[in-house]
């Protein structure tokens, strides 16, 4: 894939992340994988362009006063300990398992997504 694909894709990804509240990874992980990226650097190098998009995006709601600070805060404390603990978990799951789980949890969160009143 050229170079020049890759910001292209990242403005889907980041009006995409920024509508509907989701960091994008869900977009760039399966995206990097067909690239050819394994899933452990699919993953870390997801994550840094989601912290660009976050920033980006949280700007740009923050603009409207839709930021409620402390709770998002209060669960950037926690996810930073889980953040830490992931990668250690993923070290041993080779891609094409990773892609099974990764396909599930997707599904599972679409299902409920669509039944939830």
């Amino acid at each position: 894939m050229k170079e020049w694909a890759l910001p292209v894709f990242g403005i889907a990804i980041g009006i995409g992340a920024s509508f509907i509240g989701l960091g994008g990874g869900f977009l760039i992980v399966p995206f990097l994988i067909a690239l050819g990226y394994d899933a452990q650097r699919a993953v870390g190098t997801s994550f840094l362009a989601v912290l660009v998009i976050a920033v980006s995006a949280t700007v740009g709601h923050a603009r409207f006063h839709a930021v409620d600070w402390k709770t998002g805060l209060l669960l950037g404390v926690g996810g930073v300990v889980g953040a830490q603990i992931g990668p250690h978990l993923l070290r041993s799951v080779p891609t094409l398992v990773f892609q099974k789980i990764f396909a599930i949890v997707l599904a599972a969160l679409a299902v409920w997504m669509f039944l939830r009143k």
